[in-house]
């Protein structure tokens, strides 16, 4: 059985921290590239950042040089370190397993029930 189990949200102030983590497992975890979205009330889906087979990360605008994203192979884990929060970073967080590296939705064939990250100001 498939699995992808975020942790690690909660709420901030406005330029706290947070580490998102993702366990995943039901899958072979080193055949899929792994991703980080995001969903805001009211706003559609959008890709925050990907990481490819060697490790390389694509990033959407919004979060580079803010954002981290990393993963443990050993541990089928992915994570995402989140610094400077912004209120606009309030969000359902998803992790998501694809075929595909990019920040798309199309393309990831597994997702995680989502984990709450809220930035006040």
């Amino acid at each position: 059985q498939v699995q992808l189990v975020e942790s690690g949200g909660g709420s901030v102030q406005s330029g706290g921290s947070l580490r998102l983590s993702c366990a995943a497992s039901g899958f072979t975890y080193s055949s899929y590239y792994m991703a980080w979205f995001r969903q805001a009330p009211g706003k559609q889906r959008e890709g925050v950042a990907v990481i490819d087979r060697d490790g390389i990360p694509t990033y959407a605008d919004s979060v580079r040089g803010r954002f981290t994203i990393s993963q443990d192979n050993a541990k089928n884990t992915l994570y995402l370190y989140m610094n400077n929060l912004k209120p606009d970073d309030t969000a359902i967080y998803y992790c998501a397993a694809g075929r595909v590296a990019w920040l798309q939705l199309v393309g990831y064939k597994y997702w995680g029930q989502g984990t709450q990250v809220t930035v006040s100001s």
